[in-house]
């Protein structure tokens, strides 16, 4: 357990010292949510790279409790147009031409017919229960990794403070929004906590999109469903939960985009240094008389 005094503090009284270049740090990220997040970041990349390897060997989805193969919600293959194939998706009833990408890409040089290319599924050949393997083995370090860090922000009030927004924060919804389009980030005393897009956006992850991405998970399993025949049908059927399971995952790595994208153009080194040793900038040492900048 991380024994720094910054453990159950809230954020405005989190412990400050100044840094070798004249700047204010906080100690921002106690361990315990230092370590969760990195587990994190592991285990979703090994959970998206062998789902989508599952994915490989059925490429469509539908709605429902049954395959309707030929009308499905999305599908992702390849077909012969103009004597030659092409890498095709279909989108309800458009098509677009994804070849080199999707359906249709090289592995080794060669043309290989597969939803998505060998480089971003794991294991790269197609290889459906090594990927179910692996699947399932990283769903479980999920739960437990997500297990943990509930747990301890419930008991330790870091869960509260990073996710529920205050009441000046709500306020200022449009005000924030504003920054966020403008690529203004706030230093000094405003940078001590999170902002209101950050709280609901972190908020929405953890109680609603990770849950409904387990949920449909085990929908799936036919052992689940004859224990809890309740669970598919939540969904709409055991084909729906594998929709909802992949808009899931999918709104997941727009999310993680959007977050490497920020901490970017928000300050990489900064960033980085507060979720390894998790002593955070917020900017520069006051002088007397003048405003924290």
């Amino acid at each position: 357990m991380d024994a720094s005094p910054a453990l159950n503090a809230p954020d405005k009284a989190a412990p400050e010292r100044v840094g070798r270049n004249g700047r204010r740090l906080i100690y921002r990220h106690p361990l315990v949510i230092r370590l969760t997040h990195w587990i994190n970041a592991a285990v979703l990349l090994v959970l998206l790279m062998s789902g989508l390897q599952i994915f490989n060997a059925h490429p469509a989805l539908y709605w429902g409790s049954v395959s309707t193969f030929d009308t499905p919600a999305l599908a992702i293959t390849s077909e012969e147009t103009g004597g030659s194939n092409r890498g095709v998706v279909y989108l309800g009833d458009r098509k677009f031409d994804t070849t080199g990408v999707l359906g249709l890409s090289k592995d080794n040089g060669m043309e290989t017919d597969r939803a998505f290319p060998s480089w971003v599924t794991l294991p790269a050949t197609q290889d459906l229960a090594t990927g179910r393997r692996w699947h399932f083995l990283f769903a479980w370090f999920l739960v437990i990794n997500g297990a943990i860090y509930l747990i301890y922000g419930l008991f330790s009030g870091q869960l509260r403070r990073r996710l529920i927004p205050e009441g000046d924060q709500i306020r200022d919804f449009g005000g924030s929004v504003k920054e966020h389009l403008l690529l203004k980030f706030p230093e000094g005393e405003e940078a001590k906590r999170y902002n209101v897009i950050q709280k609901l956006t972190y908020l929405g992850v953890v109680l609603i999109l990770l849950p409904a991405m387990v949920l449909a998970g085990l929908a799936m399993s036919p052992g689940v469903d004859a224990a809890w025949p309740w669970l598919p049908e939540l969904f709409g059927g055991r084909q729906s939960a594998r929709t909802v399971h992949f808009i899931a995952a999918g709104l997941l790595v727009l999310f993680v985009v959007v977050h490497l994208a920020l901490v970017l153009v928000s300050g990489v080194v900064n960033n980085l240094r507060g979720m390894i040793t998790g002593w955070f900038s917020i900017g520069k040492v006051r002088p007397a008389g003048e405003e924290t900048r």
